[in-house]
């Protein structure tokens, strides 16, 4: 288990916001948080740490009037903190190799590749010759309908027909380095994980995947800890002690290195 740092960009601004809430239309969210430092402040906090592997998601659509605000945060980030960030938001093959360019050590991607509830395997194709597989990331983020998980897209909206299952991990890894799931219902919500997908990710575990959706306590850490078997990566937001929280940060910095083997 490794600890991965987030800085989520919204109307141009560091957040912690409730998952399932975001509103294009309006540009609207419910927010848990908004920092007054930017997301360079973030980057050389994470880069004092040696926290590498954490993720910039923009949550403003491409067309929004906010998104190149976003953009302009994200690449302060990043030309900060070189290759220790991600970056997801608005990635498409034309634009991925700019992000790269910028610094980031992956680019993101989950509604580029969906197209009509399903995967889009020639946008797929064209991202992973864009950047290459060791710098794509695939957010399988997913809400749960009728007992099982799927696939959300644009800004966690709209439900795809792609379930997250083992079977659905195994066919795309061939396209990614890693995985970024967020538990949608859960994220944002300070409430607890969403201990059945913990468990189907812990139990695959083929190339890395980090977890991310309602962890508020140490509590919550050791058990995704044991139903990932140490095999989860986590990212904690609207808990962490440096967006509003209440778990430390330099805590839990020392409890994940306690626990990573």
């Amino acid at each position: 288990m490794r600890f991965r740092p987030c800085i989520d960009i919204h109307n141009g601004k560091v957040k912690q916001i409730v998952g399932g809430s975001l509103n294009d239309q309006g540009s609207q969210a419910l927010e848990n948080y908004v920092s007054k430092c930017d997301a360079g402040f973030y980057a050389r906090l994470y880069k004092s740490y040696d926290l590498s592997g954490g993720h910039i998601i923009l949550l403003n659509p491409a067309d929004s009037p906010y998104y190149e605000e976003d953009v302009r945060q994200a690449e302060l980030a990043l030309s900060i903190y070189p290759g220790g960030l991600m970056i997801g938001g608005g990635i498409t093959a034309e634009n991925a190799k700019r992000f790269i360019r910028s610094g980031a050590s992956h680019v993101i991607v989950t509604s580029y590749v969906f197209r009509d509830g399903h995967i889009d395997y020639d946008r797929l194709e064209a991202l992973r010759d864009a950047v290459g597989k060791e710098h794509l990331v695939l957010d399988l983020s997913c809400r749960k309908k009728d007992g099982r998980y799927f696939i959300v897209t644009d800004r966690w909206q709209k439900f795809t027909e792609t379930e997250v299952t083992e079977e659905t991990l195994t066919a795309l890894m061939d396209y990614a380095d890693e995985y970024l799931i967020h538990a949608v219902d859960a994220e944002g919500k300070v409430s607890g994980i969403e201990t059945e997908l913990a468990a189907l990710l812990g139990n695959w575990g083929r190339i890395p995947v980090t977890y991310a959706g309602g962890v508020s306590s140490f509590s919550d850490l050791e058990q995704l800890r044991k139903l990932g078997h140490g095999r989860l990566d986590v990212t904690i937001g609207s808990a962490l002690s440096i967006f509003g929280g209440d778990m430390q940060f330099e805590e839990v910095i020392r409890y994940i290195d306690k626990h990573t083997v």
